[in-house]
């Protein structure tokens, strides 16, 4: 005999307090559930959202690309990540900010596809100068060093280049 007020415990109804537990687990796995969906619906519309920049930017490239073709075509210039390059012999004397014919004349060659391109996007053109690591001799003509020299030959470029019809906001 059980004196004791306290039930058995086998007769103590655990199965309420189980189901709560499970209906507990059960939500958590729903809420689980649908922010993993969520997650994905992100990363779906991030990964879209990525391919069309890629695309644009390969565009872009293309565009350029076809509108350089000739230059590119005869190895006077090249063009990577949009960047066009022109070796420096090619535009200047040394120690000089002035452009050989030849650079002039490639200038000139550059200015009717840049300024297609240019109407045809809504992007800019930066102008970098460049020089040898060899120390500079102050010449006459008042270039003391490479710092200038590098500024002196981009503006003449930008002169040239606008000169040529590139406008000279872009």
């Amino acid at each position: 005999m059980n004196d004791s007020p306290e039930e058995p415990l086998e007769s103590i109804p655990y199965w309420p307090a189980f189901g709560d537990l499970m209906a507990c687990v059960f939500g958590l796995f729903v809420m689980f559930f649908v922010w993993s969906i969520a997650f994905q619906v992100d990363l779906t519309k991030d990964l879209h959202e990525e391919r069309e920049k890629r695309e644009e930017e390969s565009s872009r490239l293309a565009a350029l690309e076809s509108a350089m073709a000739g230059p590119l075509a005869e190895g006077r210039v090249t063009l990577v990540d949009g960047k066009i390059g022109i070796r420096g012999s090619v535009l200047f004397d040394l120690n000089s900010a002035e452009l050989r014919p030849e650079g002039l004349e490639l200038i000139r060659s550059l200015a009717e596809p840049l300024r297609g391109y240019l109407k045809a996007h809504d992007e800019a053109i930066m102008v970098s100068g460049f020089t040898d690591s060899s120390p500079m001799i102050p010449r006459p003509n008042g270039i003391k060093d490479n710092w200038e020299l590098s500024s002196q030959r981009a503006l003449t470029v930008t002169r040239a280049l606008t000169a040529a019809g590139v406008p000279a906001e872009a």
